[in-house]
């Protein structure tokens, strides 16, 4: 299973259920959405302008000098008679009269004939009015409209008396108004008396926020149109106020619409003279201007006597209450304590002035659309361009869609939810960006787990940090170039199984190569049982000579310790025990280093002569008897120490002959006595050596032999087998006293 390509498609998996959650629109998205829309209120809310509409408050004074609610039915009707001597318009009534007033004397007398059985009662009550009548004689006498309310369940089987008719262009609106299967209606009387009626029923959102105002609504279980479409108290007034007769409804499908054959609900309704814009659903946006002071008309005022302060001519008159113990109260997106009557007010405000707030119905498409184009550039260019620059994408891809929106607010009073598409970009970038850094993290691992055992920490650390190294390519560096080789390793082979081979050389080469590696070394290959490592690669080391010459003495050190493990194993297993001899060759010089091979494959590795004579160096370990081999400008990097010139050394494939010297010890060493007569010796007998004088070499030669102590026996048996084998040639012209190697 390709995990890289399963972590790739997730960004696009989760944009497509990004996509999904949104046409689906769960409520927490809704909420969101609706909330950005407040705040766009908020800091700009509708301009208040003096609108013919007012509203007459029954406010905590009125009641306070006019008395506790309900009033008794005539002081309403002469509060209509007021509000008509004044001026008025229309009266409107945000305020519900089901049942007859308790204060009618007709209710009174009622209740007095059970305390008493005076026949004056009797005589008396014909010539008592009824309240409800004077209320209904009031209404009547100016255009006025009565609320009432639907409801969830069936009431009575009496509906709403209607007073108007209704007109469709277009798709039937009626399974997209709001349904209700009944009514609270006022009394027969009353809706007689009125010139219309309509429904105070508010739209509450999902947080309780009235946001939408209806301006029609189906109350189901009649059979005709017109019997089943009713307005609200804000579109009631706005047809009496103009003498309309009936509503005109535009939805999918009329003519100028584009709908695609698809049936998406109302378009407009027109009211008189007046277009109202409104959703699918027949409902407006509330466009909240917030408390206006000259709104309000307190209503004991209103029937004070004369007109200060009452400014009702001409206009429609709303009588409703803010008291706060008639709990009329209701929350919008700048007032949390707003009265009914004020969003009825409001409402009809904006239907006049037609300063509307619009969500058209293309507004989704274009969201999902604006969501789909910036989540996938950033899915594409994340992998790409990385977290930093795409940061930049994502915050100027949001910056686009808020200024965008409240572009859309401000100049054509639009709502474009700039807040889902820039949540779900700013989402896929975090989690892109988190899939992308455990990639690299996965990506570093298998880095560091796949080369930690042929590179030093620092090289894994830079390949792991950097992916750019590796490619192809090299740059000239100074090295210090080490081989390294089993002695006699085809006679082991020879005798081991397959599997014992592989046990061995591991364990041959991994301790060599962790001292290697804790000396910074850098392990270029593996040859068999060779190895081939360097130092000042990749990263510089000043002291590259010195960390090399240090690590071949403990890589000595630590074979000697592998040699007497190897025999008391051997010897536990009753076995025989083969000694281990490696040689070494070092040398230091310019080399090309860098990703070596080709676009398929290749590795971090070392060219050039300084790399070609250090494998001579290591050759000759075994011509002269010696462990450690070294050129002499590693000797030139690392003087401190206990370095002992053995010959001047002309290579297999090479004219130009080179000094050659091996590695005795560190700085201890180089500051011995020892170290120092047997330095003061070998530079005797390779002077006589080199002048052909043979028995000065000779006798130098036995001086070197006491100087070393047994230690380098190999080396003085290869002097005394020189100084026989080229005592004729010592006495022939051109003697320059330097060795020309026979083999690598």
């Amino acid at each position: 299973m390709n995990w890289n390509r399963l972590w790739g498609l997730l960004p696009l998996a989760l944009l497509a259920l990004a996509v999904a959650i949104r046409i689906m629109d769960p409520t927490p998205i809704q909420r969101m959405r609706l909330v950005t829309f407040d705040e766009f209120q908020r800091r700009m809310p509708r301009a208040w302008t003096d609108a013919p509409v007012r509203i007459i408050d029954i406010d905590d004074s009125s009641l306070e000098r006019l008395g506790q609610w309900p009033w008794p039915r005539t002081r309403i009707a002469a509060l209509v008679d007021r509000l008509r001597e004044r001026g008025a318009a229309a009266v409107v009534f945000d305020v519900l009269f089901a049942e007859p007033d308790r204060t009618s004397p007709k209710q009174v007398l009622q209740v007095w004939r059970r305390l008493t059985r005076d026949p004056e009662l009797e005589r008396i009550a014909p010539r008592l009015p009824d309240h409800d009548q004077v209320l209904a004689t009031a209404i009547g006498k100016i255009p006025t409209v009565l609320g009432f309310m639907l409801t969830a369940e069936p009431q009575s089987s009496r509906r709403p008396r209607m007073n108007w008719g209704v007109a469709v262009a277009g798709d039937d609106p009626r399974p997209f108004l709001g349904q209700f299967p009944g009514a609270i209606v006022n009394l027969p009387e009353l809706e007689a008396a009125s010139a219309g009626q309509g429904s105070f029923n508010s739209s509450v959102d999902v947080d309780g926020i009235i946001r939408h105002v209806p301006v029609l609504f189906r109350l189901i279980g009649d059979g005709t149109v017109s019997g089943e479409i009713y307005p609200s108290l804000a579109a009631e007034a706005l047809r009496v106020v103009q003498g309309a007769s009936s509503y005109l409804i535009k939805s999918s499908g009329a003519s100028g619409n584009t709908a695609f054959g698809e049936a998406t609900g109302l378009n407009k309704v027109r009211i008189g003279r007046i277009t109202v814009p409104t959703d699918a659903n027949g409902q407006i946006w509330l466009y909240d201007s917030g408390y206006v002071p000259q709104r309000f008309i307190p209503a004991w005022k209103a029937m004070a006597p004369g007109t200060r302060g009452v400014d009702v001519e001409g206009r429609i008159v709303i009588i409703g209450t803010s008291a706060a113990g008639l709990k009329d109260i209701r929350s919008t997106a700048l007032n949390p304590v707003a009265a009914g009557v004020e969003i009825q007010a409001q409402a009809i405000e904006q239907m006049i002035v037609g300063d509307h707030l619009l969500r058209p119905d293309w507004t989704m498409g274009a969201e999902l659309l604006w969501l789909v184009f910036l989540g996938g550039i950033l899915v594409v260019l994340l992998p790409r361009w990385g977290a930093a620059w795409c940061a930049l994408v994502a915050i100027g891809g949001v910056g686009v869609a808020t200024g965008m929106s409240w572009f859309a607010f401000v100049e054509l009073h639009w709502l474009l939810d700039p807040v889902y598409p820039s949540a779900v970009a700013l989402g896929l970038y975090l989690i892109q960006s988190f899939i992308l850094f455990l990639r690299t993290e996965a990506e570093r691992r298998n880095v560091r787990g796949a080369f930690s055992r042929y590179l030093s920490p620092a090289l894994v650390a830079r390949v792991a940090n950097d992916r750019s190294t590796l490619k192809l390519g090299g740059e000239i560096r100074d090295l210090t170039v080490l081989f390294c080789d089993i002695r006699g390793f085809t006679v082991i082979s020879e005798s081991l199984e397959a599997q014992a081979l592989t046990s061995f050389i591991n364990a041959f080469l991994t301790p060599m190569t962790d001292v290697i590696l804790s000396h910074d070394g850098t392990i270029d290959k593996y040859m068999g049982d060779a190895i081939m490592a360097f130092w000042n690669a990749p990263l510089d080391d000043p002291d590259h000579a010195d960390h090399a010459a240090h690590a071949v003495l403990e890589m000595v050190s630590r074979l000697e310790t592998l040699n007497d493990e190897w025999r008391a194993a051997a010897e536990a297993a009753g076995e025989p025990h083969r000694h281990i001899s490696i040689g070494i060759g070092l040398n230091s010089g310019d080399c090309c280093v860098g990703n070596m091979g080709s676009d398929q494959r290749f590795d971090y590795s070392v060219l050039g002569d300084v790399a070609n004579i250090s494998s001579r160096l290591e050759g000759q370990s075994k011509t002269y008897g010696v462990t450690i081999v070294a050129g002499e400008a590693t000797i030139e990097k690392a003087p401190g120490l206990a370095w002992l010139e053995i010959d001047s050394i002309r290579l297999v494939g090479k004219e130009t002959p080179v000094r050659i010297y091996t590695l005795l010890g560190d700085e201890t060493v180089a500051k011995s006595d020892w170290y120092h007569g047997l330095v003061l010796a070998q530079k005797n007998f390779l002077s006589a050596y080199r002048a052909a004088e043979l028995y000065t070499a000779v006798d130098n030669l036995e001086s070197l032999i006491i100087a070393a102590g047994g230690k380098l026996e190999g080396l003085t048996d290869l002097y005394e087998r020189r100084l026989d084998e080229l005592q004729p040639k010592l006495f022939e012209t051109g003697w320059d006293g330097v060795y020309t190697a026979a083999t690598k």
